[in-house]
């Protein structure tokens, strides 16, 4: 299927980190929308894997979420930014860790319907502990390294709600660079009718 044609795009705010727009657009299909999206930069975020086979997980303050939130580390792309150099300043930032490599996750879109968003995924291995540089505005609780087994656990029972940490956590897992849990420890209790 073909990209909609945008007819009309108006500028309805211009906010510090991504702008609110209204698109007049023709469908695939030959039907006339208008459609609010939000135009966001990107974002690039990290999956930090120890040595141990251990993945740090944030403990952030969300306001839009309602409060803390179990998540990976992450941020927006500066203008010109490369992918990689936002990894690598967000793993720097918000986990106070630097990394020796980087495994390219792909991509993900978190809010497809109505965002432009595009999250870099990335791996990182051969952790080395570094002074974590918070921004004014980063809420950022506690740095916790957790076995693979309890993040899978965290993500079934809903502790881990974050998208991109599920995704990167999933696309680890698939491509093999996490170690294995056990088929057990991964099976949520089944619905009570």
């Amino acid at each position: 299927m073909s990209a909609a044609n945008l007819k009309n795009r108006k500028l309805l705010h211009s906010g510090r980190v991504f702008d609110f727009e209204l698109h007049d657009v023709c469908l695939p299909n030959g039907v006339d929308v208008r459609l609010e999206v939000i135009v966001h930069p990107g974002a690039a975020a990290i999956l930090p894997l120890t040595a141990d086979g251990e993945i740090l997980l944030l403990r952030q303050y969300r306001h839009a979420a309602g409060g803390e939130i179990w998540e990976i580390p992450a941020g927006t792309l500066e203008a010109g930014e490369d992918l990689l150099d936002c990894a690598r300043r967000e793993l720097l930032e918000e986990a106070g860790v630097t990394a020796d490599e980087y495994v390219d996750l792909g991509d993900c879109l978190p809010l497809a319907a109505y965002s432009t968003e595009r999250i870099h995924l990335f791996l990182a291995q051969g952790l080395h502990p570094a002074q974590q540089q918070l921004e004014e505005d980063e809420l950022i609780s506690d740095v916790v390294a957790m076995p693979v087994a309890r993040v899978g656990e965290m993500i079934l029972s809903g502790a881990i709600e974050d998208a991109k940490t599920i995704t990167a956590f999933s696309r680890g897992q698939l491509g093999g660079w996490l170690p294995t849990v056990p088929a057990a420890s991964r099976r949520p209790s089944p619905a009570r009718a």
